[in-house]
């Protein structure tokens, strides 16, 4: 639930969600045109000389989501759909064939981001980058079949998303 000023809520810097407090000053953006915080200009080529590869956000906090769509547009990537449920994940990989997705693991109705990405794997080749606050030992173990691309424990600054990002496409066998 969100606080407005009037219910004494944090600053303007933190949100309430789930009972937590998120910091979003980590994916706030510069907005001095050329002197971005990712480092990274827009349009800027990636893998092979290509302009933008294809992601899949699967997140069910909407204002995270948004703040991420946003921040991989800003870097040069195509943000094919914001899925919350592990069915709308890969309903949503099915038709529009992401190259990556980017997944949370707890999220709506109690779906289970592992299980999605281990569906986007083994039927549709699709590999994921799990961003979550669960990141233990028998989580990673379990989604091990998923062959993720790399872990990301929340919060995390949006650099390091675009970073890894960046670094898995530069593969030669991405």
């Amino acid at each position: 639930m969100l606080q407005g000023p009037a219910l004494n809520a944090p600053s303007a810097s933190h949100v309430i969600t789930h009972k937590k407090t998120i910091n979003m000053t980590r994916f706030s953006k510069s907005t001095s045109g050329s002197n971005r915080s990712d480092g990274v200009a827009a349009g800027e080529p990636i893998a092979g000389g290509a302009t933008s590869a294809r992601i899949l956000v699967v997140e069910d906090d909407f204002l995270i989501s948004l703040e991420l769509e946003h921040r991989l547009i800003d870097a040069g990537f195509t943000v094919v759909g914001i899925a919350v449920t592990a069915g709308e994940a890969v309903s949503m990989a099915g038709s529009k064939g992401p190259d990556l997705a980017v997944m949370d693991i707890r999220l709506a109705d109690r779906t289970d981001g592992v299980e999605a990405a281990i569906e986007l794997f083994s039927t549709l080749g699709i590999r994921s980058i799990f961003v979550s606050a669960h990141a233990d030992v028998e989580t990673r173990k379990r989604a091990a079949p998923a062959s993720p691309v790399g872990w990301l424990q929340k919060p995390y600054p949006a650099e390091a998303l675009i970073r890894l990002i960046r670094a898995h496409l530069s593969e030669p066998s991405a």
